[in-house]
C-alpha cells in the first residue's frame, strides 16, 4: 500500500471512530424538580439555578457537536458526501435531543414555579 493511500485509510478509520468520541459530554440535567406545592422558596431558587446552569451547560455540549463535526470536515476534506450528511445527521440528532430536554426540564420546572406562586397567593 502507497503512502498516500494508507494515510487516506488511517483518516477514514479515525472518522469511522469519531461520533462514538467522548469529547462531547452530554450534561446532567438537575435530579430533581421540587414540588411546588410543597416546596420552600429556598428550594425553587436552589433549583433554579440548577436549571440555568443545565442550560448553559447543553448550549455549551452543541458547541461541542459542531466543532465535532467541524474538525471531521478539516481533518478529511475529501469526505464522502455520503459520509458527510451521515455526520451532520447525527450531530443534529444529538443536538435536538439535548435542546429537547433542556426545553423539557425548564417547562417542568416553570410548572412547579406557577403552582408555588398560585399556592402563596391562598396563603
Amino acid at each position: 500500500m502507497s503512502k498516500p493511500l494508507a494515510a487516506i485509510a488511517l483518516a477514514a478509520l479515525g472518522l469511522l471512530a469519531l461520533p462514538a468520541s467522548a469529547a462531547c459530554n452530554y450534561p446532567r440535567a438537575p435530579e430533581r424538580i421540587p414540588d411546588g406545592a410543597t416546596a420552600k422558596i429556598d428550594e425553587l431558587v436552589a433549583t433554579q439555578k440548577l436549571v440555568k446552569q443545565f442550560d448553559a451547560d447543553i448550549a455549551a455540549y452543541t458547541e461541542c457537536l459542531q466543532k465535532e463535526l467541524d474538525d471531521a470536515k478539516a481533518a478529511t476534506p475529501a469526505l464522502e458526501p455520503a459520509r458527510l450528511k451521515e455526520l451532520e445527521a447525527m450531530r443534529e440528532k444529538r443536538h435536538n435531543a439535548a435542546v429537547d430536554e433542556a426545553s423539557s426540564v425548564a417547562e417542568r420546572f416553570n410548572e412547579q414555579v406557577r403552582i408555588f406562586k398560585a399556592k402563596s397567593k391562598k396563603e
